[in-house]
Protein backbone atom coordinates (compact mmCIF):
# COMPACT_ATOMS: atom_id res chain seq x y z
CA UNK A 1 0.00 0.00 0.00
CA UNK A 2 1.31 3.62 -0.89
CA UNK A 3 1.54 5.65 1.79
CA UNK A 4 1.74 9.02 -0.55
CA UNK A 5 1.07 10.54 -3.57
CA UNK A 6 2.39 12.81 -6.14
CA UNK A 7 -0.35 15.89 -6.57
CA UNK A 8 -1.37 17.84 -9.26
CA UNK A 9 0.08 20.98 -7.60
CA UNK A 10 3.76 21.66 -8.95
CA UNK A 11 7.06 24.30 -9.50
CA UNK A 12 9.77 23.96 -11.44
CA UNK A 13 12.77 24.14 -9.72
CA UNK A 14 16.29 24.78 -11.42
CA UNK A 15 14.77 23.43 -14.89
CA UNK A 16 13.10 20.25 -13.03
CA UNK A 17 9.21 20.03 -12.93
CA UNK A 18 8.49 18.83 -8.99
CA UNK A 19 5.30 17.58 -7.36
CA UNK A 20 4.22 18.70 -3.61
CA UNK A 21 3.61 15.00 -1.83
CA UNK A 22 0.24 13.85 -0.06
CA UNK A 23 -0.05 11.60 2.60
CA UNK A 24 -2.36 9.08 1.93
CA UNK A 25 -2.16 7.60 5.50
CA UNK A 26 -1.00 8.47 8.52
CA UNK A 27 2.53 7.53 9.97
CA UNK A 28 4.72 8.70 12.48
CA UNK A 29 3.64 12.45 12.96
CA UNK A 30 2.09 12.78 9.06
CA UNK A 31 -1.54 12.96 9.25
CA UNK A 32 -3.69 11.33 6.40
CA UNK A 33 -4.69 14.09 4.05
CA UNK A 34 -1.32 16.24 4.54
CA UNK A 35 0.47 17.86 2.08
CA UNK A 36 4.33 17.61 2.25
CA UNK A 37 7.15 19.05 0.47
CA UNK A 38 8.29 18.75 -3.58
CA UNK A 39 9.90 15.49 -4.78
CA UNK A 40 10.60 14.70 -9.05
CA UNK A 41 9.57 11.41 -8.88
CA UNK A 42 8.34 8.54 -6.33
CA UNK A 43 11.96 6.96 -6.54
CA UNK A 44 12.98 10.32 -4.53
CA UNK A 45 10.88 8.94 -1.75
CA UNK A 46 10.64 5.33 -0.17
CA UNK A 47 6.71 4.31 0.11
CA UNK A 48 8.22 1.69 2.73
CA UNK A 49 9.12 3.53 6.39
CA UNK A 50 7.97 6.88 7.99
CA UNK A 51 10.34 8.63 5.51
CA UNK A 52 8.23 11.82 4.67
CA UNK A 53 9.37 15.19 3.01
CA UNK A 54 7.59 18.17 4.50
CA UNK A 55 6.95 21.60 4.35
CA UNK A 56 8.92 23.60 1.21
CA UNK A 57 11.63 20.84 1.22
CA UNK A 58 12.92 19.30 -2.27
CA UNK A 59 14.20 16.05 -2.89
CA UNK A 60 14.91 15.62 -7.08
CA UNK A 61 17.29 13.78 -9.54
CA UNK A 62 18.50 10.42 -8.02
CA UNK A 63 18.06 11.57 -4.12
CA UNK A 64 16.52 9.09 -2.24
CA UNK A 65 15.14 9.67 1.37
CA UNK A 66 14.24 6.11 3.02
CA UNK A 67 14.10 4.47 6.13
CA UNK A 68 12.63 7.18 8.88
CA UNK A 69 14.86 9.82 7.78
CA UNK A 70 12.73 13.33 7.12
CA UNK A 71 13.57 16.32 5.33
CA UNK A 72 11.76 19.49 5.73
CA UNK A 73 11.60 23.23 6.06
CA UNK A 74 13.41 24.45 2.98
CA UNK A 75 16.21 21.92 3.11
CA UNK A 76 17.25 20.51 -0.47
CA UNK A 77 18.69 16.90 -1.69
CA UNK A 78 19.43 16.52 -5.11
CA UNK A 79 22.20 14.37 -7.28
CA UNK A 80 22.48 11.34 -5.85
CA UNK A 81 22.76 11.96 -2.57
CA UNK A 82 20.84 9.36 0.43
CA UNK A 83 18.78 10.34 3.44
CA UNK A 84 18.19 7.20 5.80
CA UNK A 85 18.01 5.93 9.25
CA UNK A 86 16.86 8.31 11.38
CA UNK A 87 18.20 11.38 10.06
CA UNK A 88 16.99 14.96 9.62
CA UNK A 89 17.63 17.59 7.04
CA UNK A 90 15.84 21.06 7.86
CA UNK A 91 16.16 24.67 7.85
CA UNK A 92 18.02 25.67 4.83
CA UNK A 93 20.25 22.94 4.57
CA UNK A 94 21.94 21.28 1.10
CA UNK A 95 22.69 17.79 0.55
CA UNK A 96 23.66 16.71 -2.72
CA UNK A 97 26.16 14.72 -4.80
CA UNK A 98 27.17 11.69 -4.00
CA UNK A 99 26.70 12.40 -0.20
CA UNK A 100 25.16 10.25 2.65
CA UNK A 101 23.11 11.29 5.96
CA UNK A 102 22.32 8.84 7.93
CA UNK A 103 21.68 7.53 11.54
CA UNK A 104 20.17 9.74 14.16
CA UNK A 105 22.13 12.99 12.14
CA UNK A 106 20.88 16.32 12.18
CA UNK A 107 22.29 18.63 9.08
CA UNK A 108 20.50 21.96 9.81
CA UNK A 109 20.97 25.52 9.30
CA UNK A 110 23.50 26.41 6.29
CA UNK A 111 24.99 23.52 5.70
CA UNK A 112 25.98 22.09 2.90
CA UNK A 113 27.44 18.08 2.37
CA UNK A 114 28.37 17.48 -0.90
CA UNK A 115 30.85 15.30 -3.32
CA UNK A 116 31.36 12.03 -1.18
CA UNK A 117 30.71 13.37 2.02
CA UNK A 118 29.03 11.93 4.69
CA UNK A 119 27.28 12.86 8.25
CA UNK A 120 26.29 10.16 10.98
CA UNK A 121 25.35 11.02 14.04
CA UNK A 122 24.07 9.32 17.30
CA UNK A 123 20.63 9.95 19.33
CA UNK A 124 20.93 13.55 20.27
CA UNK A 125 23.58 14.65 18.70
CA UNK A 126 23.88 16.85 15.91
CA UNK A 127 26.19 16.81 13.18
CA UNK A 128 27.90 20.10 11.97
CA UNK A 129 31.86 20.66 10.74
CA UNK A 130 33.39 22.37 13.44
CA UNK A 131 30.02 23.38 15.34
CA UNK A 132 28.67 25.80 12.60
CA UNK A 133 25.58 26.30 11.18
CA UNK A 134 26.83 27.37 8.07
CA UNK A 135 29.36 24.48 7.81
CA UNK A 136 30.31 22.77 4.34
CA UNK A 137 31.38 18.90 4.09
CA UNK A 138 33.08 18.36 0.84
CA UNK A 139 35.13 15.42 -0.23
CA UNK A 140 35.44 11.85 1.52
CA UNK A 141 34.42 13.90 5.26
CA UNK A 142 33.26 12.32 8.11
CA UNK A 143 32.39 13.62 10.99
Amino acid sequence: MKKYELTSESMVFQGIELYRIKALVSFANVKEGETGGYIEKEDNLSQIGDAWVGGNAIVRENATVFGNAVVEEYAVVCGNALVDGDALVRGHARVRENAVVRGNATVGGNAVVHENGSEEGSAGRECRSRGSANSEKKRHARV
